[in-house]
């Protein structure tokens, strides 16, 4: 039960990140180049400190995989904020999280993981509920091809991160130190392709929570969470994130979730149980 409440816990922070990236993008409160560098920069700060603090010295910055860790978190980072400049929100989910399990059911092969038909098909149901959660009524317009391939280089790089993850012995100084190095290179980046949009204060902030709360200490969380999890499992269990942010839009507006809301809450939600049940255990 305590997994699974951290597991929980975890994916609703992945929630509030996209739902706080598209408040801010959507609104032009910032461009998506600042918000990807101030989402690492205040996270990268904030994790340095309390690692510091608690333990007196500052995380290591160079172990084993850290390179490939910092340049998966970094190509998340950027594509995701870039990705939804053009590309509608639903459809842009749907790229995200079925990539993200494409990455990470591939990974499990590589490493000779054990699937088996019990998560396979949980994770087929659970991928079904979300297209029917997110894909649009009526027609669908062509996907701009920059933003989709961003989105999926975005996928790419989270699930590569959190394979990785799955290694690491020391949770909150691992992230502190990927959010470090991770930080130069959206700099970089915002330097090379400035922004056509001027940062507001509000846009600031935005990016300022989901760096440091969302972010930092969620992604810390969620490298604490891995190595409790097959690699098939912890991507089937991210499919649930889409149903997070709709359901908390529902709260936060006031409105009535529809028939295929919950058609797609059932089909996500019982999907996951499937993939992640184990026969013989509670």
């Amino acid at each position: 039960m305590r997994l699974f409440l951290l597991a929980a816990l975890t994916m609703t922070a992945f929630a509030a990140n996209s739902v706080l990236n598209r408040a801010a993008l959507a609104e032009d409160l910032i461009g998506p180049g600042a918000f990807a560098a101030l989402r690492l920069g205040s996270g990268a700060l904030a994790l340095w400190l309390l690692v510091t603090l608690a333990r007196g010295l500052p995380p290591a910055l160079r172990r084993s995989g850290q390179a490939l860790q910092t340049l998966a978190l970094a190509l998340y980072m950027l594509g995701f904020s870039y990705a939804y400049v053009t590309l509608d929100a639903g459809v842009g989910a749907l790229i995200l999280f079925g990539g993200v399990q494409v990455t990470m059911f591939a990974g499990a092969l590589l490493a000779r993981e054990a699937t088996g038909a019990r998560r396979i098909a949980g994770a087929v149901l659970a991928f079904g509920g979300l297209v029917v959660l997110l894909w649009p009524a009526g027609p669908v317009p062509p996907l701009p091809p920059a933003a989709t391939g961003l989105m999926l280089a975005a996928a790419l790089g989270w699930g590569v991160y959190s394979l990785a993850g799955r290694r690491a012995s020391d949770p909150l100084a691992a992230t502190a130190a990927n959010f470090v190095l991770a930080t130069p290179l959206a700099l970089a980046v915002l330097l090379l392709w400035p922004d056509t949009v001027a940062a507001t204060p509000q846009g600031v902030a935005l990016a300022i929570i989901s760096g440091v709360i969302t972010s930092g200490l969620g992604y810390a969380l969620w490298y604490a969470v891995l190595p409790r999890l097959s690699a098939s499992g912890a991507g089937v269990a991210q499919l649930s994130v889409p149903l997070i942010a709709a359901a908390g839009g529902f709260a936060l507006l006031a409105e009535v979730p529809d028939a295929r809301f919950w058609l797609a809450a059932s089909l996500v939600l019982g999907g996951v149980a499937l993939a992640l049940w184990r026969a013989g255990r509670p």
